[in-house]
């Protein structure tokens, strides 16, 4: 039972308010909490064999870029702080028996509160509890932890799992980067709630490529685990909600209110923080895997390339119609990767050198975070990513400033014209039509300097303007050049 946490009590006895209540202290004063970040060229298109399907994408694309994108992006400070009577569990903490809210560990538990609760006004409980909490800590700064950092005290991170790229990359690891000129002594242990059967060897690999300094005291350990003082990182972002506040201070960079709720914590507001959101500690994460690839030789990796999926590691998902994609590809130089069979530092240096990254919906898309500002990242999904999943990339689009390209297309099911249900079904494959396939490519080899000859204004039309909005001006203008008769003829061109 010391693994399970009662959500039942009311919030302001479950939730650790730093502000107010004891457990939690910072080595010191934090810089900013956020601060505005330029925005990444961040666009989708559709592109399913079927009309209806085409329009539901179309009208989520239009949700999102609307109502859900940030004015500009936001960076997102995290901090290490001294918790005192912590505890491990699953993959949450606490510090003298209060729930941290501190990232996506934060918001995770805060979903799981909603779930439990959802018939006990629990909406009602959490508007009353935040707007307390940022009314009585205006006048209140977190506590700072004065004395000298023990040379014995350990680093604890907690993992959603150790098994899942995409988490324990960006939520976990990245967490490391707090201790940087800390000159810390002590030992550094990972949290997870898998049994130690599912854990992947990536987690120590990406730890020993990116920390070497750490070797030999790093140690994963299967939650729960409690300790008197433990140091950790705070992600402040998770207690956004928290913070004293008497106006709200992201709503001059919200598009609108249709979504964002100012100072109130709805589930959809706490989502669109977090794809707005950038923390200091995947800019940190991507400083230190670039600055460990310099000097050296990666001249094998290919700069255009096609990242499939090695089977044995990763749930299965084959996009219908990947072979006839890559066999166009392949005229265009490129290759053919699986992430999972490179090193960490090559992974690092085939995104950080990378012209242009292909591949379908999935965790592989977190190497985002090391692409070129350059780069084109192109990702092909379905309705159904484009609903759950597409915020989920980006803040490492963000992070990186490349070019996040997504293409919607059908689901691979004995009906594509039915939405499935994640709960009962999962994320479902990808289908791609030979129109969608010629959609993608002609798109592909625009943007790299290549024209295709169209033989109809609309097709030129839909290109042209997928270029233009990616922010390919000079390669939309060389298209157009190339169909001048084409283009005279037609008002919209």
């Amino acid at each position: 039972m010391r693994n399970q946490i009662d959500l039942s009590v009311p919030p302001d006895q479950l939730f650790l308010n730093p502000w107010r209540d004891a457990g939690l202290r910072v080595l010191q004063e934090p810089q900013f909490t956020w601060r505005p970040m330029p925005r990444a060229v961040i666009e989708g298109f559709p592109a399913s064999a079927h009309d209806e399907i085409n329009a539901k994408i179309t009208q989520q694309i239009m949700l999102a870029k609307k109502h859900r994108q940030f004015e500009s992006a936001v960076e997102y400070n995290s901090v290490p702080v001294v918790l005192d009577n912590a505890s491990f569990r699953k993959s949450f903490v606490t510090a003298q028996d209060r729930l941290l809210l501190s990232g996506a560990a934060g918001t995770r538990v805060l979903n799981r509160y909603r779930w439990e609760n959802a018939e006990a006004g629990v909406e009602e409980a959490l508007k009353d509890y935040f707007e307390d909490c940022q009314t009585t800590n205006l006048e209140r700064k977190i506590p700072q932890y004065f004395s000298r950092l023990e040379p014995d005290m350990a680093f604890a991170i907690e993992c959603r799992n150790t098994f899942n790229y995409y988490h324990f990359i960006t939520e976990s690891l990245s967490q490391l980067t707090v201790l940087d000129g800390l000159d810390f002594q002590g030992q550094i242990f990972f949290h997870f709630p898998n049994s130690e059967d599912k854990q992947r060897p990536f987690a120590s690999g990406f730890v020993e490529a990116l920390f070497p300094e750490y070797a030999g005291r790093v140690f994963f350990e299967r939650a729960p685990k409690d300790y008197d003082r433990v140091l950790t990182a705070f992600d402040m972002v998770g207690a956004h909600f928290q913070q004293p506040m008497q106006d709200d201070p992201l709503a001059h960079l919200a598009p609108s209110d249709r979504i964002w709720a100012g100072r109130q914590a709805t589930p959809v507001a706490q989502a669109q923080l977090g794809m707005n959101t950038v923390n200091t500690t995947l800019l940190s994460l991507r400083a230190r895997a670039l600055a460990m690839i310099e000097g050296k030789d990666f001249s094998h990796l290919p700069r255009r390339f096609f990242v499939g999926r090695d089977t044995r590691q990763s749930r299965e998902r084959h996009m219908e119609g990947e072979d006839l994609l890559f066999d166009h590809l392949r005229l265009f130089g490129f290759d053919y990767v699986v992430f999972e069979n490179l090193s960490p530092l090559e992974q690092i240096a085939l995104m950080a050198n990378a012209e242009m990254m292909v591949s379908c919906h999935g965790a592989g898309f977190t190497n985002m975070l090391f692409a070129s500002p350059d780069a084109y990242v192109v990702e092909i999904g379905t309705l159904q990513t484009a609903q759950l999943r597409w915020g989920d990339f980006w803040p490492l689009a963000n992070a990186a400033q490349c070019r996040y390209v997504s293409f919607f297309g059908d689901f691979k099911s004995e009906d594509p014209l039915s939405e499935p249900h994640f709960a009962a079904d999962g994320i479902v494959p990808v289908a791609l039509s030979e129109a969608a396939i010629g959609q993608i490519m002609a798109f592909v080899v625009t943007v790299l300097g290549q024209y295709p000859s169209l033989s109809r204004a609309s097709d030129l039309s839909s290109l042209a303007r997928e270029v233009f909005q990616v922010g390919a001006y000079e390669q939309a203008e060389r298209l157009l050049s190339q169909h001048p008769k084409m283009v005279e003829r037609d008002a919209a061109l």
